[in-house]
């Protein structure tokens, strides 16, 4: 039965669309129950098939109100953009995924939700469709969870993509997992229970429980670290909640001195969190039946956090988020920074020399938007989020265009550091800057490794495209002029060779181009003697 908070928005689809329609929007909802996002986005799920089928946005807004309706709005333009046509229609595209999740981030979940609802019922698809949605889901949907952090999305929706896209490999592991399920439960229920009586006999509050196994990140272990099914470390596993950030390690304690320590093993991402702010302990030792075992130690703030990401922060406007939460603050940042790129893939559309560069912009954009992240401070606390070998070079750009012209050095925690130092998730970071200070050319070297962004790399281009303008339109000149005589068209002028190319509105504009290296001579000497012969 569906919650009193969405039985309105039931109501509407009844009235207006078909069955069909409800079945679904009630199925997506269900899924953001579970995520507990607030009454408009779970209203919003629920009308956004309907929407689908034909009922109209006007009506949505006038039956649930208008925050209601901007949200299947923000759903229908994700869902619009063509994932299997980035590279063709890269700007188009990428404005429409950033401006749909810069908008809100209920739009994401709600889209996420679909795309768990649409995959757990692939069988009923035909094959190519199936295939092209498993693909899509591979490459988009389950890293966009990843990047909010909402893992129990990203594992499902990753399950979900490897089971069609290689069933034959996702059978084997199923297998091999369901063939020793009797023995591997033994084992951990005994763990479990040793776990518990260690845990009352300390007096610390928690709860013990197995830990679901996820077939794809099995595969992706197996196939990074070349290990064969046994050595895979985290087929069995437990999980460790309790309420105090210390009580972590005194259980780490307790588990490490009950059974022996896989070297090697152990990760602490409470002192050093995962790029998308997963925190927890996890170690690995040799459990009682003398087999691998991972056990994982987090609070209960950590566990919300692990399985429903922002979700989990989400505050609405009768409540607000909690000041001071950095977390939350970071992903709010992501927000802000996909309306940033948002505005620099339509700017460089508008100004970029060559056919392609606004799309190569716009796809190392794409790649940026599913990429790990790290998560850094400014010296006044603020949260700064990245891509995974981001420099000092690109969070100063990220921080203002003028500081990254004039950045001349950087501390991180205080300590110098070279300009293609990679940050890392907890750095503080300060720009040393230079009065009147520019960039240097060796920064867009790739080679170098000065500049992992793409929009630092953008805004080195435009500073350098704009203060060496004049020289390049006089160099450009020259160059035309030259290609003229060779061809003995001189007559023909620098103007006419201008017109030839209506992309740049003026003739200077032309000229710097050519200055630039955008445009070639080859370029100017064919279309000059298309027009000769055309006019012979």
């Amino acid at each position: 039965e569906a919650p009193a908070a969405i039985e309105r928005a039931v109501a509407v689809v009844r009235e207006h669309s078909t069955d069909e329609a409800l079945t679904r929007g009630i199925a997506i909802a269900t899924i953001l129950v579970e995520l507990r996002l607030d009454d408009v986005a779970l209203q919003a799920a629920v009308v956004r098939p309907a929407c689908e089928a034909g009922l109209a946005s006007v009506k949505i807004a006038e039956a649930l109100g208008p925050e209601v309706a901007k949200l299947v709005d923000g759903v229908a333009r994700l869902e619009h953009v063509r994932w299997d046509h980035l590279e063709q229609e890269a700007t188009e595209n990428l404005r429409k995924m950033f401006l749909a999740i810069a908008s809100d981030l209920r739009v994401v979940m709600i889209a996420l939700a679909e795309r768990v609802h649409v995959m757990r019922g692939l069988d009923v698809l035909p094959e190519l469709e199936r295939r092209r949605l498993a693909r899509e889901t591979a490459e988009v949907y389950a890293p966009l969870a990843n990047r909010l952090g909402i893992w129990q999305m990203k594992w499902e929706l990753e399950d979900l993509a490897f089971r069609e896209s290689q069933p034959e490999v996702y059978r084997e592991i199923k297998g091999l997992l369901a063939g020793k399920r009797t023995a591997r439960t033994s084992a951990i229920d005994e763990v479990i229970a040793m776990l518990r009586e260690k845990l009352a006999e300390a007096g610390i509050v928690g709860r013990v429980s197995g830990r679901p196994k996820h077939i794809y990140s099995i595969y992706k272990k197996m196939q990074r670290k070349q290990l064969g099914y046994e050595q895979i470390y985290d087929v069995s596993a437990v999980r460790v909640i309790v309420d105090r950030l210390e009580d972590c390690y005194a259980v780490l304690g307790m588990v490490h001195g009950q059974w022996t320590p896989i070297a090697g093993e152990f990760d602490d991402y409470i002192a050093r969190p995962k790029g998308n702010d997963y925190r927890s302990l996890h170690t690995a030792v040799v459990g009682p039946d003398g087999k691998p075992l991972e056990v994982q130690i987090r609070t209960v703030e950590m566990h919300e956090l692990s399985e429903f990401g922002v979700a989990a922060h989400w505050r609405y406007k009768e409540g607000g988020a909690k000041k001071g939460d950095r977390r939350f603050d970071a992903k709010i940042n992501w927000l802000r920074q996909l309306a940033m790129w948002q505005r620099e893939v339509t700017d460089a559309e508008g100004k970029a020399e060559e056919p392609g560069e606004a799309q190569e912009l716009a796809q190392a954009m794409r790649n940026e938007l599913f990429s790990d992240q790290v998560y850094v401070f400014t010296p006044n606390g603020d949260v700064i989020d990245l891509p995974l070998g981001a420099t000092p070079i690109d969070f100063a750009f990220r921080i203002h265009s003028e500081v990254g012209h004039r950045c001349r050095g950087a501390k991180v925690n205080g300590q110098i550091v070279t300009l293609d130092h990679q940050l890392a998730t907890g750095d503080r970071v300060e720009i040393i800057t230079a009065k009147g200070g520019k960039p240097s050319r060796d920064w867009l070297n790739p080679h170098l490794r000065y500049v992992r962004t793409a929009s630092a790399r953008q805004k080195i281009k435009q500073f350098f495209r704009q203060t060496e303008r004049e020289p390049a339109i006089a160099a450009g000149r020259e160059s035309v002029e030259r290609e003229l005589k060779r061809l003995g068209v001189e007559g023909r002028g620098v103007d006419s060779v201008a017109a030839m190319y209506p992309k740049y509105p003026t003739v200077d504009d032309f000229l710097a181009a050519v200055g630039f290296g955008d445009v070639v001579g080859a370029s100017i000497v064919a279309r000059v003697l298309e027009l000769e012969r055309a006019q012979a």
